[in-house]
């Protein structure tokens, strides 16, 4: 045992109880209505957490400063709210991060601008990422603000391969932040500056795969942006577009590549030999696998066909423990001393579990951005592989009931301390916009839940519930009274992004003393608190620079 990291046990909560820890991924609370796809779906044991113990179920906040997001206007993700889980403490989290380096210009100033920088007098600066203003990936108003810098600093010839977002923001809205960035490049040309749109797709369809679900996704956006090559070709942003968008059952996500082409019908900014690459994007679930692609040589996931000798940074560093990539332009925040480290050393052996497209949440988020164990011996993680080839709609159940099986077999096996889940239905579903098969991924994910707390009853543990911020609660874009918004044909307009709700968070089991309550005096706590509550269900006091506990015990 290493003395720095030994907690001090808990004055009146026992160790030694199995604790299960239960995420419901994109779980927020709102107002019953038709559009609150968790209350419209069965979810008898959810509706019991919430009724049955008053003291033991509350709201806790899941977004903007509460995660480390710069305002209370920042939806809350799946990244930061697992790092808060985990980490215990608020950190100023990427967006906020790229904020105060653009603002400042220290992003000017570093060794990852300095290393892109030496392509500028020959080369090309190319821009890859999600243009919107959603903030949960990137931001445009960021975009304009690099654009600009590199600008002044030298670079001659840029070009930006945009992706198309309609998930964190408004299908449709696309073509207002083309026209905005296009207007932008535009301005720049007067100036002297060879500056334009190169490539771009839809977000899901186009460069931004995770976990390597499905590399198609990628291999699109490398013939797009790397080889000039896509099944469209148009003569501007705009017009690429517009016209794709005028499809039957088009849809920004989903948007086919294109690339922007001269009057001789030749691409005007596929990346070569000595040019400079950065992938704006400050999140980093779905900009590692596009890393891999530029940054490994020994590359087999697809054919490149052509790797061009670039100089290759991201936003930021998107994967602390594989080093990728290598340069960046904005240093991660530090998240060291999370919980799991802390409970690893003091003996709490620990289960992990997900499947594909959240496992990471579960673990290298969880663990304040570090991949493997801490301790091999004590720890087991498990991936649920994720359907792959289809929309999550298709299969809204997702792998939930495998899930939870797991969940169940690591607490009847004995073996381990806390075992942590989670449920990525109402995120992933939620997404899609289809509200129909999010009331069914709602009611599945609440199924999984009812398992996991069945086992815990038969063990005499304890279970905490919570989310790691809100989707599926509200799937209509509102207007200012709060009213379902209507598209200019009166249709409603489907909201797919996350929300600015609070999440739940329920305590319970029978290894639980009577005497634990919520405290009365954290009514802002937000998902930071979590960490330390469940370290005190594990029989330890959290680290004094922690968010205070939810927790307090009477006699």
């Amino acid at each position: 045992m290493v003395n720095s990291w030994k907690l001090a046990d808990h004055p009146k909560l026992p160790k030694g109880k199995v604790v299960a820890m239960v995420v419901l991924d994109g779980w927020g609370e709102a107002h019953d209505n038709q559009y609150n796809c968790i209350s419209v779906a069965e979810t008898p044991t959810m509706d019991s957490l919430k009724n049955g113990a008053p003291d033991r179920w509350r709201l806790v906040r899941a977004h903007g400063t509460a995660v480390g997001l710069p305002t209370e206007d920042d939806m809350g993700n799946s990244e930061v709210g697992h790092n808060a889980l985990g980490a215990g403490r608020i950190f100023a989290q990427g967006a906020k991060l790229c904020d105060i380096a653009l603002e400042s210009g220290k992003i000017y100033n570093g060794e990852g601008f300095n290393y892109i920088k030496e392509s500028f007098e020959t080369g090309t600066l190319h821009l890859i990422g999600l243009l919107s203003d959603g903030g949960v990936h990137s931001r445009i108003d960021q975009v304009l603000l690099l654009v600009k810098g590199a600008s002044e600093r030298g670079a001659k010839r840029i070009r930006v391969h945009a992706l198309t977002d309609g998930r964190d923001v408004l299908d449709g809205s696309s073509v207002a932040f083309v026209e905005t960035l296009q207007n932008y490049l535009a301005e720049l040309r007067e100036q002297g500056i060879d500056a334009q749109i190169a490539s771009g797709g839809g977000r899901m369809y186009v460069t931004m795969d995770r976990y390597e679900n499905d590399w198609d996704v990628v291999k699109r956006g490398w013939d797009a942006q790397v080889l000039g090559e896509a099944p469209y070709k148009f003569k501007s942003a705009l017009e690429a577009v517009k016209t794709l968008r005028a499809e039957p059952k088009a849809n920004d996500q989903y948007l086919p590549p294109f690339v922007i082409v001269d009057e001789s019908g030749k691409a005007v900014g596929p990346i070569v030999d000595g040019d400079a690459v950065v992938t704006f994007n400050f999140r980093a679930d779905r900009m590692v696998m596009a890393a891999k692609a530029f940054e490994y040589e020994d590359f087999d996931k697809f054919d490149r066909v052509r790797v061009p000798k670039i100089r290759y940074a991201g936003m930021l560093q998107y994967d602390g423990e594989l080093k990728l990539p290598s340069h960046y332009l904005v240093s991660p925040p530090e998240i060291d001393r999370t919980s799991g480290e802390y409970l690893t050393h003091n003996g709490v052996r620990t289960f992990a579990c997900s499947e594909t497209v959240k496992f990471g949440h579960v673990t290298f988020f969880w663990n304040g951005n570090r991949s493997g164990y801490f301790d091999a011996e004590m720890e087991e993680y498990v991936e649920v592989p994720s359907d792959s080839g289809i929309t999550f709609n298709v299969q809204p159940k997702m792998k939930a009931l495998e899930i939870a099986e797991k969940a169940r077999d690591a607490i009847l096996s004995g073996k381990f301390h806390q075992v942590r889940v989670n449920l990525p239905n109402s995120d992933m579903v939620g997404h899609t916009g289809d509200i129909a098969a999010t009331v069914v991924a709602c009611k599945a994910a609440d199924e999984a839940v009812k398992m996991i707390l069945d086992t815990i009853e038969q063990v005499g543990g304890i279970y905490v519930v919570t989310a790691d911020h809100g989707n599926a609660e509200d799937m209509v874009k509102r207007n200012k009274k709060g009213e379902p918004a209507l598209d200019k044909d009166g249709n409603i307009q489907i909201l797919t992004s996350h929300t600015l709700e609070p999440v739940p968070i329920a305590i319970g089991g029978p290894g639980l003393l009577p005497g634990v309550r919520y405290r009365k005096d954290v009514p802002n706590g937000g998902l930071a608190n979590v960490a330390a509550t469940v370290m005190n269900l594990h029989g330890f006091v959290a680290p004094d620079d922690y968010e205070t506990t939810l927790i307090e015990v009477v006699d």
